[in-house]
């Protein structure tokens, strides 16, 4: 189901990493025709291979980006958060999605049609940059989570995660983990086990996981154990 965009929603729309620098007019004409779809979770917004009509802002909720293999499997891309966009490239170039974007919770996303963006960036080229920015901001991004899952343990992506949940630097803390573990293992590449198996190691350095509740005694300390050489972590737990 969609909707008109409230107040509420342009105050998410138009900070976006795609609209900064622009003119507050230049946005306002880019975001004219733009809608808001709900989803429930588990309910896509497009699908892997279809034909790019538009791209998207979350709005509010989360949403996943995965690719499926010929055989079913699910690979995990991203879990986007409110204010995050996708799909920019895509739109401009006319390609195929590259990912199907599927709700994790209840969403509401911001649709821009490709076709009036395209001719918002020829009678305003400056428009182009904004999304380069924004696209090479993914790809920088994504070098990271590749380089996480190279050179981090498992346990390191685990205490990284769950630090990158508090607003917190140093002291203790209580968070709610955003989504299920069989997902959150998915996105750092893991398996449900291994993920549960992370959980128990960081006991050992303050962090009691309980359902979805997690208190942190030190966040500061999971913060280094993210970046600790792995020998180092080894010893430490």
């Amino acid at each position: 189901m969609s909707s008109k965009l409230t107040a509420g929603d342009l105050q998410v729309v138009t900070r976006i990493a795609v609209f900064r620098g622009l003119r507050s007019e230049t946005v306002e004409h880019i975001i004219a025709p733009a809608t808001a779809v709900m989803l429930r979770p588990r309910e896509w917004l497009v699908r892997q291979d279809d034909p790019a009509t538009a791209f998207f802002i979350v709005i509010d909720g989360w949403v996943k980006l995965y690719r499926s293999t010929p055989s079913g499997d699910e690979t995990v891309i991203s879990i986007l958060k409110k204010g995050e966009s996708f799909a920019e490239a895509v739109a401009l170039t006319g390609n195929r999605y590259l990912a199907t974007a599927e709700a994790v919770s209840d969403a509401r996303v911001g649709r821009i049609p490709a076709d009036h963006l395209i001719r918002c960036i020829r009678d305003n080229p400056d428009i182009a940059l904004g999304m380069i920015a924004s696209t090479s901001l993914t790809l920088n991004m994504m070098i990271q989570q590749i380089e996480q899952l190279k050179a981090q343990s498992g346990v390191q992506r685990v205490a990284e995660f769950i630090a990158s949940l508090s607003t917190a630097e140093q002291g203790a803390c209580a968070i709610s983990l955003p989504y299920d573990k069989v997902l959150i293992a998915s996105r750092l590449g893991l398996t449900p086990e291994s993920l549960s198996r992370a959980f128990a190691r960081l006991r050992t350095v303050g962090v009691v996981v309980n359902a979805s509740h997690v208190v942190v005694k030190d966040v500061g300390r999971l913060r280094q154990l993210a970046t600790d050489d792995r020998g180092a972590v080894r010893g430490t737990l």
